[in-house]
């Protein structure tokens, strides 16, 4: 960094989505604002992703990307309306004088808003789809696969920054930790609550509906846990066929779309024990510290928690991890091969064994 070497040198992170990536990358705050305490640090971020931000407290600003605007108007083809939005944006992000901007992404849109930012030195994580080109420097992505967000820690010692601790961090507000205490009484589940994370956008990433089902009526019966149910808006039709096509399933409270983000964060930083495939809320468990268990097939985006507290169950393949490309047609053996025995008795091992951070 040349003029980031000021004492108070203006610093934009850009890193549009999603959830999991946002939660990841978030120790690089602490690690900035550590390096230059002085400094404005600023995140450009699109509007659903807000709030995983915006309550952060080493965090000066947030700036919300209005791409649904620039979208709807490219698809009425009002071009001229378009170009103004855009000027309008980046006139905005030109009045802030960042000195470094950092695109986190590394695509082609992070790449141009990076760009648009106006910031002399530009900083591409992994840089692909042609956005190296509007970098004045990419760092290639690196560091140990097997450990939880690896590549901003990388990318962290490559800048010079500290990393001792290397902690994510989701910022609630008062009324957020209220909501989350109020519904507990309400729902009567104060005593203790296990919070189950099913839902993801792929559906190779996905656990089975009647293992779900079965594994809320064992959390009730052997480990007095009633599940609380969390998701997005879009999730509400899979939690409906979840959670009350066998009413007879005690415990399980279904709050799919029923929370704001920071709402059900909340809720996790409360529960007792959190259990979720690859999805971003399941990942906010082990930013809060909270007794966590990841259910990882198609994809394995670390092994390595640094949580004593939290677990990775996973079951490798010859074909693992396939990501986006499976080649089960279907029968996501990989998923299957987590049975509901074995995530009960790892779970009672980590509330046994090791004390949740408060």
């Amino acid at each position: 960094m040349t003029r980031t070497a000021s004492a108070r040198p203006r610093i934009l992170l850009v890193r549009l989505s999603a959830i999991g990536d946002i939660v990841f990358a978030s120790p690089l705050i602490r690690a900035l604002r550590r390096a230059y305490p002085q400094a404005h640090l600023a995140w450009l971020v699109q509007p659903e992703n807000c709030p995983l931000l915006d309550a952060h407290p080493e965090l000066d600003e947030v700036i919300v990307w209005p791409v649904g605007e620039w979208r709807e108007l490219w698809h009425r083809r009002q071009w001229v309306e378009l170009l103004g939005c855009v000027r309008g944006f980046r006139a905005g992000l030109a009045r802030r004088r960042f000195d470094l901007a950092i695109d986190l992404q590394g695509l082609l849109k992070s790449g141009l808003l990076t760009w648009l930012s106006g910031a002399p030195e530009r900083l591409g994580l992994g840089s692909r789809e042609g956005s190296g080109l509007l970098m004045s420097r990419v760092v290639a992505r690196g560091g140990d696969a097997d450990l939880i967000g690896s590549e901003y820690r990388f990318l962290a010692e490559r800048l010079g920054l500290p990393v001792q601790p290397f902690s994510m961090e989701v910022g609630l507000t008062e009324a957020d930790e209220a909501f989350a205490r109020e519904l507990a009484v309400c729902r009567r589940v104060a005593e203790g609550y296990a919070v189950l994370c099913p839902f993801t956008t792929r559906p190779q990433k996905h656990w089975f509906a009647d293992r779900w089902r079965d594994l809320a009526r064992r959390l009730q019966v052997e480990l007095g846990l009633p599940s609380l149910i969390l998701g997005g808006p879009g999730d509400r039709g899979a939690a409906a066929a979840l959670s009350l096509a066998t009413p007879e399933v005690d415990g399980m409270l279904n709050l799919v779309g029923e929370t704001t983000l920071r709402e059900a964060a909340a809720l996790i930083k409360h529960a007792r024990l959190l259990i979720g495939v690859d999805t971003g809320l399941s990942h906010m468990g082990i930013a809060f510290g909270r007794p966590s268990l990841l259910l990882f097939g198609s994809t394995c985006p670390y092994r390595e928690t640094t949580r004593g507290n939290a677990r990775v169950l996973y079951h490798a393949l010859p074909c693992s991890p396939c990501r986006r490309r499976p080649t089960c047609s279907g029968d996501f053996t990989c998923m299957k091969a987590i049975g509901v025995a074995e995530v009960v008795e790892a779970a009672r091992a980590l509330l046994t064994s090791v004390p949740a951070i408060p």
